[in-house]
């Protein structure tokens, strides 16, 4: 039992700390962008189709799924190619980018750098050469009705799967948006409670004090070579590191469950233009790191408390599974969403996968980008994912073979502070 609830409040302190902190950082800093661009940002997007490849794959890249949201409503309204989509999905990083770039930077750069080239050329390629997609959506849409809801389904034009009309567009701007710029992650409005908004203000306000005291302390353990941390709480450097770490995740497990709701703009994963205010800025960016943090103490306590009740090698494991490595991780890419992509992102961080399976998760996830597609036309967001998911099983599978014998690296632990 002692063992149970110190890995309990080790993995609920450390996650805070040594990925939390940071994700808060990054998030905030593209969220004031968009803020001080006023949505300027979109506007030249849509003035400069040509490029759109390379722009949906700079998009992606940005670290969560804000860059890679706003996307698709350009798709929708037609400003932008379907090669631009693919680009913008093969290229997504999503919340699992911040895992990877607190716990290993190195591996970071590599494996979204090769996202990014695969995003580029393959989107480039899409829009030049087609590579089947019209008969994918063809197959795709034999399977099933597409339910489009005021969009057209047509055959393959130009460089588009699917035509849409204004409605159809109107209608993915306000899934991505919502009506009023305030909904929480499920949609609903912001509910109405004086006490309860309260509450929720307050936890906000020390919630960036705990962040900003967890990333000073997240710096110090890094510039100290990552020691170990005893669990005490007095005014030492390890009382700051506990109690950022355990009182961080804390309000950041209220705020994602409960403060939402009340507080507004607790759209996790859906994109807006821009923000209206500093505080609409910072309340993103909170909610935002919120749910990272709830996915990665889940995915710590996971992999710990599995090691511990069936004394598996998962890194064992994984590494007998071979060239199936990197095929379950661009599997698991497919589950829409960044939950999933954040479980395999740290579980490559504890040595339990190797990298060729962190690039073909890279490659394949979409995170939370698609669901927009998909409630506007699902064979497009289905036809979409397919053509994310073949170049990640091609480059996951290659590098499997060729990452260590020619480039003399590691494939577990590459990169890992």
């Amino acid at each position: 039992m002692s063992e149970i609830v110190n890995i309990f409040l080790a993995s609920v302190r450390d996650g805070f700390v040594q990925v939390s902190a940071f994700v808060a950082v990054t998030v905030l800093l593209f969220s004031y962008v968009q803020y001080r661009t006023g949505g300027r940002l979109v506007e030249k997007l849509e003035e400069n189709r040509r490029a759109g490849p390379l722009v949906g794959a700079l998009m992606g890249l940005t670290p969560g799924c804000g860059g890679a949201i706003v996307m698709m409503p350009l798709y929708v309204r037609g400003s932008v190619s379907f090669g631009t989509v693919v680009a913008t999905l093969i290229a997504t990083a999503g919340d699992a980018a911040f895992v990877i770039l607190a716990l290993a930077p190195e591996a970071a750069l590599y494996s979204y750098g090769i996202a990014f080239a695969t995003a580029v050329l393959f989107g480039y390629a899409v829009d030049r050469f087609g590579l089947g997609v019209s008969r994918v959506d063809r197959a795709v849409r034999n399977i099933g009705t597409t339910v489009t809801d005021g969009g057209v389904s047509a055959p393959m034009t130009g460089n588009k799967v699917h035509h849409y009309d204004e409605a159809a567009a109107g209608e993915v701007q306000g899934l991505v948006c919502g009506a009023d710029g305030h909904h929480d992650h499920d949609g609903d409005s912001v509910r109405e409670s004086s006490v309860m908004r309260s509450l929720s203000l307050a936890a906000l306000a020390a919630w960036w004090v705990a962040a900003a005291v967890g990333l000073g302390a997240g710096v110090v353990y890094l510039l100290r070579g990552a020691p170990d941390v005893p669990m005490v709480a007095d005014l030492s450097f390890a009382g700051l590191f506990t109690v950022a770490g355990l009182v961080g995740t804390t309000l950041s497990a209220y705020l994602y469950f409960v403060g939402r709701k009340y507080v507004g703009h607790g759209d996790v994963g859906h994109a807006r233009d821009t923000f209206g205010s500093v505080f609409e800025t910072l309340t993103h960016a909170a909610m935002e790191t919120s749910f990272v943090t709830v996915w990665v103490i889940a995915a710590y306590l996971a992999y710990e408390y599995g090691i511990l009740f069936t004394g598996v090698d998962i890194g064992g494991l994984a590494a007998a599974a071979g060239v199936l490595a990197p095929i379950a991780g661009a599997v698991v890419g497919l589950i829409p969403g960044c939950g999933p992509q954040i479980v395999l992102s740290t579980a490559y961080a504890q040595g339990a996968i190797p990298f060729s399976a962190l690039v073909a998760n890279a490659i394949s996830q979409d995170g939370d980008a698609l669901f927009p597609l998909i409630a506007i036309d699902k064979t497009a967001a289905v036809v979409a994912s397919v053509y994310t998911t073949v170049p990640a099983l091609v480059v996951g599978v290659v590098l499997h073979y060729t990452w260590t014998a020619v480039f003399g690296l590691p494939q577990f632990g590459f990169g890992v502070l």
